[in-house]
């Protein structure tokens, strides 16, 4: 009987599960959660990261990024936040099941209203807090319904299989498929000689962002006393005053120029699309040495594999992709263009020498600005020397293009990420930090005179120097696009344009209607060299158009037509009378404020050693001090700077102001001083917060 009752009581006893029964629950649990971070991390952060990459592939190209470095990339875009966020879930599980439930609730509502910030964007007129409000409140609700209903976890867990699909359409269907999968298509091969003779050494630097008119005066004469070096090289060159580019683009527009032909399809710069350039009409004969930053034109088989300067590695990439998906998850309007972030590498950051010793010059007070020199022009200086076999030397570079960091001297300035470059006030920085760079520029056009003289290349030299585009700086079209193309044509397209041919002495101004799809018949016709395809452009040494009339590819295949231009100009700059004088000559009444200075910090300590100087000052007025008011910004007791409050924005009543002089500052401790501007002048102490 006892052995009846034991085997009845296992019988009634409910099923018992096996041992390892919950920790597969577990495991479970944690493997959907796990899917819908894949799903979520996907749709956030890898697919607006790979689709802006994807479309620009000069992004790559201008990192010099190896197919290894981003495909590498990818998988940290695609992998990384998802093992982060679960580890990191798994970790909140030592606190208890609860505690596990809360944090990836929360992450979800996080990942959920970031995603909703990104669509409000392209739906909504909302912008900033509102914007933002909404965002969080529809991550909260969408967290609640996913915690409340099993479809919704469902479609999270579904959309896990996404970035297996954006992967594949990045690789394989994306702009920058051409830069991770290239082939070098055969072109219509290398150009043949046109004649017996001699092959001159070319040199060839295309500038970047460089409206004509920023070299010249109101009246539209060249600035000789701001710009010295572009005036010595006009002085014995033919400026083409009439040259405009054909694209506010560079991957368009240097391209174009590059091939002889006008912008037809959306293509990367890249070799594989452009078999017919520069590089392989010159390649059968000349030695190439080509420093390109956002293109890739010059293959393989003629430059080699892409070194040198610049090239950053995965961390520069995934630094720059983490400041670009701080733009695209912002609440506000922000520019998403890789590009607007492109900055040459400086050749201290490089660790490279000198290319050629410095010359003694009073103006360079720092002790190190030539560290702050772009490294990849101290390559192409340090390539400039003769050589048995005709050589191209070619230098894009991107200058005097922003960001803009430069003073003329060659001293470097940061500034606030948030500056507007529009609207009454910032329209005026903006022309002033441009014009600042342009000094710069000029300072490095002299360095290449100078050395291709020490080194006897000048006077058999074939020298080009000119920019693929302008800017506008006209408020309401600034930029490049079709809208300042409209109301600034000659600020976008016309562009400095400098052809010294071999054995020139004397300068001339030729005022033909030059596209710059002319550059590439131009520079083979004077180095003898016939192209073996055909281009839209025309040598300089045949007949000028017969029309005045000029072309724009703000998208590749759509011409715009642009009427004739009127004489470029320059810019009518207005300096205050009290830049330059020193507070203790004027008069100095009781103070106002308290006025709040960004990196306030930076003017103690300067060491003239980093060549870097506080040289942008900005920051926030009170009420006290009306929209308008002048604001006299003085370092050691000497005016630098005079601007106006702007009406109030985003960043508060602000003010802005660019110290163009170096001389301004000492090594250690520098004294800032700001002053209302009264009438008489006269000047109102402003205390500092």
């Amino acid at each position: 009987m006892t052995e009846i009752a034991t085997s009845a009581g296992v019988r009634d006893r409910p099923p018992v599960d096996p041992p390892d029964r919950p920790r597969q629950l577990r495991w479970g649990t944690e493997l959907r959660r796990q899917l819908e971070l894949v799903g979520l991390t996907g749709l956030t952060i890898a697919q607006p990261l790979l689709d802006v990459t994807g479309r620009s592939p000069d992004f790559f190209l201008f990192h010099r990024a190896t197919r290894g470095e981003i495909l590498l990339l990818v998988a940290v875009l695609v992998a990384g936040p998802p093992v982060v966020l679960g580890l990191l879930g798994a970790a909140s599980r030592l606190a208890g099941t609860r505690v596990r439930r809360v944090v990836h609730t929360t992450t979800v509502a996080a990942l959920l209203a970031a995603l909703a910030v990104q669509i409000g964007r392209h739906l909504l007129p909302l912008r900033g807090i509102p914007l933002l409000v909404l965002a969080i409140v529809l991550g909260l609700a969408g967290a609640a319904a996913r915690y409340r209903w099993r479809a919704v976890r469902l479609v999270l867990r579904t959309a896990s299989v996404g970035p297996l699909v954006f992967v594949g359409l990045f690789v394989l269907a994306s702009p920058a498929s051409a830069v991770l999968l290239p082939a070098e298509r055969p072109g219509a091969g290398p150009g043949v000689a046109q004649s017996p003779g001699r092959h001159p050494p070319v040199v060839m630097i295309i500038l970047d962002e460089f409206p004509l008119g920023s070299l010249l005066t109101p009246d539209g004469r060249m600035d000789t006393a701001r710009y010295p070096h572009f005036a010595e090289l006009a002085a014995g060159s033919t400026w083409y005053r009439n040259a405009s580019g054909v694209s506010g683009w560079t991957p368009y527009a240097l391209p174009a120029m590059l091939t002889g032909r006008y912008p037809q399809e959306a293509v990367p710069p890249h070799f594989s699309r452009y078999p017919d350039n520069l590089f392989t009409a010159f390649g059968g004969l000349y030695d190439i040495r080509a420093q390109e930053s956002v293109t890739e034109l010059c293959p393989p088989s003629r430059c080699g594999e892409r070194t040198g300067a610049g090239h950053g590695g995965l961390p520069v990439l995934l630094r720059e992709s983490a400041a670009l998906l701080t733009r695209i998850v912002a609440p506000v309007d922000s520019g998403v263009d890789p590009e607007a972030a492109y900055r040459e590498v400086t050749r201290a950051e490089a660790g490279l020498d000198t290319a050629v010793p410095v010359p003694t010059d009073p103006k360079f007070r720092w002790d190190t600005l030539d560290d702050n020199q772009p490294a990849r022009f101290t390559e192409f200086l340090a390539g400039l020397r003769p050589t048995d076999q005709p050589t191209l030397h070619f230098l894009h570079l991107l200058m005097p293009h922003s960001p803009w960091a430069y003073l003329p001297s060659g001293a470097r300035y940061d500034a606030p990420e948030d500056l507007p470059n529009d609207g009454a006030g910032w329209v005026d920085l903006a022309r002033q930090r441009h014009l600042a760079q342009v000094g710069y520029t000029d300072r490095l056009i002299g360095e290449t005179l100078r050395v291709l003289r020490a080194t006897g290349l000048y006077d058999d030299a074939l020298l080009v120097v000119t920019a693929d585009h302008g800017v506008s700086f006209t408020s309401g079209v600034q930029g490049r696009g079709i809208d300042a193309i409209r109301g600034a044509p000659g600020e976008v397209l016309r562009v400095p344009l400098f052809v010294k041919e071999p054995g020139q002495r004397a300068g001339r101004v030729d005022e033909r209607n030059w596209e710059h799809v002319d550059l590439l018949p131009t520079v083979a016709d004077l180095a003898r060299i016939r192209l073996a395809h055909p281009v839209d452009g025309r040598s300089a040494r045949s007949a000028p158009r017969d029309t005045a009339e000029k072309g724009f590819y703000d998208r590749p295949g759509e011409r715009v037509s642009v009427p004739p231009l009127p004489p470029a100009v320059g810019p009518a700059l207005t300096r205050s009378a009290l830049v330059g004088r020193s507070v203790t000559d004027l008069r100095v009444t009781g103070g106002a404020g308290p006025v709040s200075v960004v990196e306030r910090a930076a003017f103690r300590g300067l060491d003239p050693v980093e060549g870097r100087l506080p040289a942008l000052v900005s920051g926030t007025v009170p009420a006290s001090v009306p929209d308008g008011t002048e604001i006299a910004v003085a370092v050691n007791g000497r005016i630098g700077a005079v601007v106006p409050v702007v009406p109030p924005g985003p960043g508060g009543r602000r003010f802005a102001a660019l110290l163009t002089d170096d001389a301004l500052f000492v090594p250690g401790d520098n004294r800032l001083e700001l002053y209302a501007v009264t009438p008489g002048p006269a000047l109102r102490r402003l205390t500092l917060g």
